[in-house]
């Protein structure tokens, strides 16, 4: 995969596998727009120093005119991966409509948000461009998202979101599309299920080689995908 001067955004790319998606982006030679809110993300972000990586300070992608000039600022858009969300594990009956309204926020509107902006960018260009949304295996299996409801009906959302405007847009040669995982291999997810098969849980380095691929120019085809990267579990 060739990302050679092509500028990608990749929000929550401070993450776990936000973090994994930048190393293998800066492997294939991209230029890694990276936003973020609080001063200890960017400390702790490994490629904080890359000469390929900017570091944009208090993006809040729930804001609208944050999330224009972020889009702004990046004067030839080729991808946006959208990693930024939230999780909440909660039976539907002790879910609160603040809790359910603040699972959307993260994970239905960013995505929304920076959806609409990366696609006004690349129509300006003209070139086209990719998309990478982020869903969960709930999102496809909904029997598997008991337990967590409200999460899994905005990740359920954000799933209708990719391949909707991947309808939308394809007319203008951007592709968009999504992954969904299951969970995970993180030290915070191993430590909340110390007895699990951690073997069998997706890597993050693994979730990020097929979001590269679905954001780079070798990606000719394929649009309107949800795709699951759940590894053996």
């Amino acid at each position: 995969m060739d990302f050679q001067r092509r500028d990608v955004v990749i929000t929550g790319g401070t993450g776990g596998l936000g973090t994994a998606v930048v190393d293998a982006l800066l492997n294939a030679g991209a230029i890694c727009h990276v936003p973020y809110i609080e001063e200890s993300e960017a400390e702790r972000f490994p490629h904080r120093n890359h000469p390929q990586v900017r570091l944009m300070r208090d993006i809040d992608l729930l804001r609208e005119e944050v999330v224009a000039k972020l889009y702004e600022s990046v004067p030839k858009l080729w991808a946006s991966v959208h990693l930024a969300g939230g999780f909440a594990m909660a039976p539907l009956a002790d879910t609160k409509r603040a809790a359910l309204l603040q699972q959307v926020e993260l994970n239905l509107v960013t995505s929304f948000l920076c959806c609409r902006e990366a696609v006004r960018s690349m129509t300006r260009t003209g070139a086209g461009g990719r998309i990478v949304n982020v869903a969960a295996r709930p999102a496809l299996e909904w029997r598997t998202g008991a337990g967590m409801t409200a999460y899994t009906a905005s990740k359920a959302a954000v799933a209708a979101l990719t391949v909707a405007l991947a309808q939308e847009v394809a007319k203008d040669g951007i592709l968009v599309n999504a992954v969904a995982p299951s969970i995970i291999d993180t030290p915070a997810n191993r430590r909340s299920m110390p007895d699990a098969d951690h073997a069998a849980w997706p890597k993050a380095d693994e979730i990020a080689r097929t979001i590269a691929f679905l954001a780079s120019p070798d990606n000719k085809v394929t649009r309107g995908a949800i795709v699951p990267v759940y590894g053996r579990v």
